[in-house]
């Protein structure tokens, strides 16, 4: 199978496509990248160098692979961070463009627009692009908690209400909503939670919380793709949400522990990489009533 993955890209450590790719390599997917920006290192950092591509140098790249026939083969679109509403645009145009030759495929969309930490870091132009145009394009979404509320204009302060919002993007247009980061009035201290909720149910489960200064970035793009590649290598459809949800949560959570024994602010994905086939350690996934 085959992921068309549009996102940012950095020489050193794991974000973007740095974080996305290897994961699906590794569990057997033919990944094909085109990078959004090409920087030294995630911006996270003091400083860092490269480039911001031009959103008609990406609209190129996917043009010349239509030019090679290939995009009916391609199995999913998975897309990032969004520079500014103009690259969106070129991103969902690919989107259409796969869709022509593979009625099938699936888009997957990381809304990404911020945190709880930082706010809102992205373009004054991307909230509305995501809302309007991104997410009713999209089969499969992933914000984050604050993403959600973003979106929504729902405040989660209750399981109950994480829902009630994943609903409210649902009739959007998406299948399948992933909410990730997510904590509420019954989380436990030193656990986080992630909700996957389609219109016939929603699951939700638990993992640790590592507490890491500075937090590792990357992780929420690297769970976007593992999410992704354990839907469709477990059908495609929407019973195999709960599956994936699942095996997603395992995944990245080794992931996170591995970064966390190395003592490092880079996504150890590498070290890691046996565990997002075989997990070691599995986490119940509930049905939320």
């Amino acid at each position: 199978m085959s992921i068309l993955s549009i996102q940012s890209h950095v020489a050193y450590g794991h974000v973007g496509n740095a974080a996305a790719a290897f994961p699906l390599q590794r569990l057997g997917f033919e990944v094909w990248r085109v990078n959004t920006v090409q920087f030294s290192n995630h911006t996270g950092y003091p400083s860092w160098r490269g480039r911001v591509f031009e959103a008609a140098h990406v609209a190129e790249l996917v043009a010349g692979m239509a030019e090679r026939g290939v995009l009916g083969g391609c199995d999913a679109v998975l897309s990032g961070y969004m520079g500014d509403a103009g690259l969106g645009a070129v991103i969902l145009d690919a989107v259409a463009r796969v869709r022509a030759e593979n009625p099938a495929a699936l888009y997957a969309c990381d809304p990404v627009m911020g945190d709880v930490t930082q706010g809102v870091f992205v373009r004054p132009d991307i909230p509305a692009f995501m809302l309007e145009r991104a997410v009713p394009a999209a089969d499969i979404i992933t914000p984050n908690q604050f993403e959600l509320e973003l979106l929504t204009g729902i405040e989660v302060s209750s399981l109950a209400d994480a829902v009630a919002a994943a609903r409210h993007v649902l009739a959007l247009g998406p299948k399948v909503v992933l909410v990730t980061s997510l904590k509420h009035d019954a989380t436990a201290a030193g656990e986080i939670e992630m909700l996957a909720v389609t219109e016939q149910a929603a699951s939700r489960v638990v993992t640790p919380f590592f507490h890491m200064d500075p937090a590792p970035n990357g992780a929420g793009d690297a769970l976007a793709a593992l999410f992704l590649a354990f839907y469709l290598k477990e059908g495609g459809s929407i019973e195999a949400v709960p599956g994936a949800l699942g095996h997603a949560a395992a995944a990245i959570f080794a992931v996170i522990a591995e970064t966390r024994r190395a003592g490092t602010r880079e996504l150890q994905l590498i070290a890691a990489q046996d565990e997002f086939a075989r997990p070691a350690r599995r986490f119940p996934v509930a049905e939320v009533t």
